[in-house]
């Protein structure tokens, strides 16, 4: 086993303890992508509407139950974990949009020649702006303090 999937694993573990203090169903799926270990709580069908209380207004659960998840993690291992957490398809239908806005200040961007700076976004979301700008052959930043960091995408240097 991969430490990855030893991430994925124990992930899992504390999930299914979670979901059971709080008497919620879910089946959980662990995989590996880009590098990160990635545990989804699925739900079964009839039971989406519960899940999403698990991710909140704008995903801050989700965040939040990520976070301890990796602190979960580090104290089985020793080791800090980058495990991505999704629940219900929420930050899959997240990276959707995303990918949408990116593209959107990419067209910006190339129409006007200048910088298109966008909404303030959480990690996870700037992360996904940036891959999608990068593969546009474009350039990006992130600038401010969070909460309120925000994308930059620029022309090429």
């Amino acid at each position: 086993m991969t430490r990855l999937e030893e991430e994925g694993e124990i992930a899992a573990d504390y999930l299914e303890e979670l979901l059971d203090i709080a008497d919620l169903d879910g089946d959980i799926d662990i995989d590996v992508d880009h590098g990160r270990a990635a545990v989804e709580i699925v739900a079964e069908p009839g039971t989406e509407r519960a899940l999403r209380r698990l991710v909140g207004e704008d995903g801050e659960v989700l965040d939040a139950l990520q976070e301890l998840t990796r602190l979960a993690v580090q104290a089985k291992t020793g080791d800090r974990s980058r495990l991505m957490l999704d629940i219900a398809g929420y930050r899959a239908g997240r990276r959707t949009e995303l990918v949408k806005v990116a593209d959107e200040a990419i067209a910006a961007v190339r129409a006007s020649g200048g910088p298109v700076s966008l909404e303030p976004m959480n990690p996870f979301e700037r992360k996904v702006v940036h891959d999608a700008v990068a593969a546009a052959g474009l350039s990006s930043d992130s600038e401010g303090v969070e909460p309120a960091r925000y994308v930059v995408v620029k022309p090429a240097d």
